[in-house]
């Protein structure tokens, strides 16, 4: 009996530890390993011996918004396997219910709001309470209440990085009283994407102007995928009349993705103080994670976060799958670096991972270099400008006197970066001799090419020696 039952155990530890896998990914998985696609096309693409700081191409206006389009038929998006997206959304702004075919992050560069994002089979576990208007027009009336069921909706600050994967229903609303910015980066070049490398996004509701004339034989109407069914058919599946079914596709709606809420969106939420304190009381009881319960979102934006400070040259906060899982499950990460006035980020490169550079204030001088020796991008970086930076090729970043301010998606939930200087660098990790034949110095030069930087890591106010001291 005893024998059996220690079978059963093993048997479900075996089951559950295989339903983990699935859902989160095998934590053995090595941190260089990536989920793109490698394709002989795919490699014939990057042949990007200069790039180019890049603003958005095309502009959308809605009724109460506006989306930026980047170019992602340009050479560096198309290498790079993503697009990107800048969206503005006006006080009491709706951004209408979507998906797209890959995983995105989005970062707040400013305002805040709430966002939901249905996990498919989830329950809903949020209930409000609505009144019906029928009761609202009966005087002496009691005011009857419907009860509403929906899953989870997030409050987003300025920057609060957000996940959002391929194919989950997503919509975002702006319940402060200044605009919403946030750039949006998707990763079309992820295994998870299994139609072609460009961005498609499927509205559930509205209807919109295209952002690219590509897919719709020139036509400059997106509708919504409601609309591509009959309304027989739509008010046979929801069980509703012709004319509810005809409004779902949203047939004569001209207000564009983004719309306006005129009484606002009462809808049940926790407040931030006690999402911090729910996740606080998690991790204290060492509870884990599951699929329903997974968190979409983190800031990177509070100076507490920071991973590397220096107080005179500035600050970097780095955020992975490691401190929010979700990212393992779309494969990207972010990192957000603030520079001091004419502070610098060490010269590094990126090991697994391209790395796309959105500048959230000030202007700073960025410096690329390829596999050649040669200079990729030797340019200056200013707000509202992105700049692509391949895998392995090494960059530098400068602040000019006012700041320098930008946040890198990259395309791997693990990104790992090796500096070129400072401590815990490649050439702190060589044995002096090495670099004395690799670039004909004496020791006393390898040494300083070594040491000068003492324990600076990776953020640091440029200085060079003194005549006496070379």
């Amino acid at each position: 009996m005893s024998s059996f039952s220690l079978l059963s155990f093993s048997l479900c530890l075996l089951l559950l530890c295989r339903v983990s896998q699935a859902q989160f990914g095998s934590s053995q998985e090595s941190p260089f390993q990536s989920s793109r696609r490698r394709s002989v096309s795919t490699r014939d693409e990057c042949r990007m011996e200069r790039l180019n700081a890049l603003e958005p191409t095309r502009t959308v206006r809605s009724e109460a918004g506006i989306t930026d389009y980047f170019d992602e038929d340009n050479e560096q998006f198309r290498c790079a396997g993503v697009s990107a997206i800048r969206r503005v959304i006006e006080p009491r702004g709706l951004l209408l219910p979507s998906m797209s075919n890959a995983p995105r992050l989005v970062y707040i560069v400013q305002g805040m709001g709430l966002v939901g994002l249905v996990m498919p089979g989830c329950p809903e576990t949020f209930q409000s309470f609505q009144r019906s208007e029928q009761y609202e027009r009966e005087e002496g009336e009691r005011h009857r209440r419907s009860r509403d069921e929906h899953q989870k909706v997030y409050q987003f600050q300025e920057g609060d990085v957000l996940a959002v994967p391929d194919g989950f229903a997503y919509w975002c609303y702006n319940n402060g009283e200044n605009p919403v910015v946030a750039i949006t980066v998707l990763d079309t070049g992820n295994d998870a994407n299994q139609l072609d490398r460009s961005h498609r996004q499927f509205l559930l509701a509205g209807r919109q102007e295209e952002g690219r004339q590509r897919y719709r034989r020139g036509e400059s109407i997106k509708e919504n995928i409601l609309r591509g069914f009959s309304t027989e058919l739509l008010a046979a599946a929801f069980g509703v009349n012709m004319e509810l079914a005809r409004k779902l596709q949203c047939r004569d709606d001209t207000r564009g993705e983004i719309v306006r809420a005129e009484n606002g969106l009462q809808v049940l939420r926790p407040s931030r103080m006690e999402e911090e304190e729910r996740e606080e009381s998690r991790r204290k009881n060492g509870l884990e994670e599951t699929y329903c319960s997974m968190k979409i979102k983190q800031n990177i934006g509070d100076p507490r976060r920071a991973d590397v400070f220096n107080p005179r040259g500035g600050r970097i906060t780095t955020l992975n799958s490691e401190k929010l899982p979700i990212l393992r499950f779309i494969q990207m990460s972010a990192e957000r670096v603030v520079l001091y006035r004419n502070a610098m980020v060490s010269p590094h490169w990126n090991i697994n991972a391209h790395s796309i550079m959105y500048c959230t204030g000030g202007r700073g001088r960025v410096e690329v270099a390829d596999d050649k020796g040669e200079t990729a991008f030797d340019g200056e970086l200013r707000q509202g400008q992105l700049l692509i930076v391949p895998q392995n090729y090494a960059v530098s970043e400068r602040a000019g006197s006012e700041g320098f301010q930008f946040v890198s998606i990259k395309t791997s939930d693990r990104a790992m970066v090796s500096a070129i200087v400072g401590k815990t660098s490649a050439l702190r990790g060589m044995p002096e001799e090495v670099l004395m034949n690799s670039y004909r110095i004496s020791r006393d030069e390898a040494r300083r090419v070594k040491l000068n930087r003492g324990d600076e890591v990776a953020i640091f106010t440029p200085r060079r020696e003194s005549r006496a001291e070379a």
